[in-house]
């Protein structure tokens, strides 16, 4: 990172610092990316990018154009959503030309969240095919999901990540997979049972504290204690990528089985909820940390998700009457990695279509957007270099009725994020959730 100057005012911070760029111009957008990046430094090999909401166009179109740079020009090989981390698997077959023969055939398969409906994730993927389809491009770009295995208003049963475990030691030492499918099996029960909306807000409706899933949580830690202890035997049988991945799901399936304990835990509401969030949050983080791993040798990845997913410091939501607070994947990553995951937050000053009107006098959003545009990137230093008491005053702009995912900037925005990237504009994104 370059030294932190000192700025008398935040306004002497925009003014000497934002560089603006258009997404629709190749040459300024270039320019603000390479000028970014030379910034972040080379030891950057995790960037995020933020979104301030879900159903941004404009946001989405910044994320395929900036991703576009970052492989033509830094090193980058991969991309992690906020989607699925097994259901990936299916975009990167229809990446490498395996199994599916078009998007259509993907975008509810290799997608959570209904992400595969936006417009723009159809537009990225087929640029990606369209990349690795060229054998001038030696380094194949690859897809990743990094959320947990679930959806909007309901969580995945474990049966498809302990599967993926399953069949992995079953293809190796047939006999040890086949007593622990037996065991797994018995304890599974229904899907549908694992995958009720109403234990999301309901304990009493949740069976992750039954003494069948308390069983298998037991059962999945022995899994997991199997695979670990035999490494030296099972890398030389699989190689170590395919026994590597195994881990993962496996550890996929701890968190996701500790999760449902949680969602079924009869405490107050409010905190029930918060320690959900803080556990979907740590499952992102590990899986962010597995496949940078998995990418080192080959490139930079580059993360996608909610600001408040990826932000530094802790994440915040007015849930009705319940004020939540916990730590996001973004916080643990800078712990795990230190300067080595870097992060853009984003912000936009108005989207009539989300319900997002002009931000009011003061705010950081209407400060911001006040200079040169139709875009900026800008350094925060961290929150570094400018007056706290500035800081601590500046207003928070109104919220959106119209679109619950969308957060505004607050004083603390300027020590979540390494880089704000801020738009004039937005629209809504075809796809996106309903408003």
């Amino acid at each position: 990172m370059t030294p932190t100057p000192a700025h008398t005012t935040l306004d002497d911070w925009i003014a000497d610092e934002a560089v603006p760029f258009s997404v629709d111009s190749p040459l300024s957008f270039s320019a603000a990316v390479d000028g970014l990046m030379a910034s972040l430094g080379r030891c950057v090999e995790l960037l995020g990018l933020g979104e301030a909401l879900h159903g941004g166009e404009d946001i989405l179109r910044l994320r395929n154009r900036l991703f576009q740079r970052l492989v033509q020009n830094h090193g980058f090989c991969a991309i992690a959503t906020e989607s699925s981390f097994p259901r990936a698997h299916a975009v990167n077959e229809y990446l490498a030309g395996r199994g599916p023969a078009c998007y259509e055939d993907v975008k509810v398969a290799g997608f959570s969240h209904g992400f595969g409906r936006l417009e723009a994730n159809r537009k990225l993927v087929e640029w990606m095919k369209s990349y690795n389809a060229d054998p001038a491009n030696r380094i194949k770009l690859r897809f990743h999901g990094f959320d947990s295995p679930s959806e909007m208003t309901s969580t995945d049963s474990p049966r498809g990540v302990l599967h993926f475990v399953l069949n992995y030691l079953e293809s190796v030492d047939g006999a040890s997979g086949r007593e622990h499918r037996e065991r797994i099996e018995s304890l599974l029960g229904q899907d549908a049972d694992w995958e009720n909306p109403e234990a999301m807000m309901d304990p009493a409706k949740s069976i992750g504290l039954s003494p069948a899933a308390t069983a298998l949580r037991i059962e999945t830690e022995e899994l997991i204690s199997q695979l670990r202890m035999r490494r030296p035997e099972l890398v030389a049988k699989s190689g170590e990528g395919p026994y590597l991945e195994a881990v993962q799901y496996a550890s996929v399936a701890r968190q996701l089985l500790n999760y449902h304990a949680a969602l079924a835990k009869k405490t107050e509401m409010g905190r029930r909820i918060a320690e959900g969030l803080g556990l979907r949050d740590l499952m992102m983080a590990d899986n962010l940390d597995y496949i940078v791993s998995c990418e080192r040798n080959r490139g930079k990845v580059l993360a996608f998700a909610h600001n408040s997913h990826l932000q530094l410091g802790r994440a915040q939501w007015q849930l009705g009457p319940h004020s939540l607070v916990w730590w996001p994947a973004g916080s643990h990553l800078r712990e795990m990695l230190g300067k080595r995951y870097a992060v853009i937050g984003t912000a936009v000053g108005v989207s009539e279509d989300n319900g997002i009107g002009r931000p009011e006098s003061g705010t950081l959003e209407e400060r911001l957007t006040a200079a040169p545009g139709p875009a900026r990137f800008i350094p925060t230093h961290l929150g570094q270099g400018f007056s706290a008491s500035e800081v601590a005053a500046l207003p928070v702009r109104s919220g959106s009725a119209k679109n619950q995912t969308y957060f505004p900037l607050t004083p603390q925005s300027l020590r979540d994020f390494d880089f704000l990237a801020v738009l004039d504009l937005s629209t809504y994104s075809l796809g996106g959730p309903v408003l």
